[in-house]
């Protein structure tokens, strides 16, 4: 299921949400500009499990070059799809939960979502020693406090059906918690794989972990002032 745009107005313009999607093209355009020999630019600024987790083994390593990559990774991206694919999440989930936190809250709360998703990818993946770039982590934090803010917001979403392809409006809640199990058995099965061969391919336990921390951190954060009061009356009278 792809989602295309959600049927939940917001208050205000955007901010972040525009800023974070800007930030992340220009540094994936940077990223392009160094086609012939992007190496070194990745292992520098992506996040390498193995290099936190051997901490003590390193030499000639500084601390920051070890957790710096925490916040660094989260506007790398592995290609096209990859960004478009993230920005087109945020883009549409992120304006909604911005106003339901405020500006600065809301970025404080994508970049600790971030930080988390790593974090869970470097415990349940110690041994790996394959960058990890992506905003997937943070999205997912925000995906998580979309579920809890808004459950039966309509998302217009293209749904595969047979060999057909339809446009439907479903309730928030079915398209997440669908992308949630998704990631949480795709991460199970790749655990499994990366067991037997060694490698690893997407961070699907980064996701799972934004995913959660997002939905706790929602749960605790308070709301925007005038928020509650200005959704009473937009919604009033209708029906989800």
């Amino acid at each position: 299921m792809i989602p295309l745009r959600d049927k939940n107005p917001s208050g205000r313009f955007p901010l972040v949400t525009v800023l974070l999607i800007i930030a992340n093209v220009l540094v994936f355009i940077y990223q392009l500009s160094l086609r012939e020999n992007p190496t070194p630019f990745l292992h520098r600024y992506a996040l390498i499990p193995a290099r936190i987790v051997f901490l003590g083994e390193s030499q000639g390593i500084s601390l920051r070059s070890i957790f710096f990559p925490f916040f660094t990774s989260m506007f790398l991206h592995g290609g096209w799809f990859h960004v478009i694919g993230n920005m087109w999440y945020l883009w549409i989930f992120g304006d909604n939960v911005e106003d339901r936190l405020g500006h600065v809250r809301f970025f404080i709360f994508y970049l600790v979502c971030g930080i988390g998703a790593a974090v869970s990818h470097v415990i349940l993946n110690p041994n790996s020693t394959t960058p990890c770039v992506g905003a997937s982590g943070a999205i997912a934090g925000v995906l998580g406090a979309y579920l809890i803010s808004f459950p039966f917001a309509r998302v217009v979403t293209l749904v595969p059906i047979f060999f057909y392809l339809t446009v439907i409006e479903i309730p928030a809640v079915i398209l997440l918690v669908f992308w949630f199990v998704l990631q949480f058995f795709s991460g199970t099965l790749s655990g499994a794989a990366t067991a037997q061969t060694g490698s690893g391919g997407v961070a699907w336990w980064a996701h799972v972990g934004g995913f959660i921390l997002g939905m706790i951190l929602i749960s605790l954060v308070p709301t925007r002032k005038g928020f509650q009061r200005r959704r009473s009356y937009l919604f009033k009278g209708r029906d989800f």
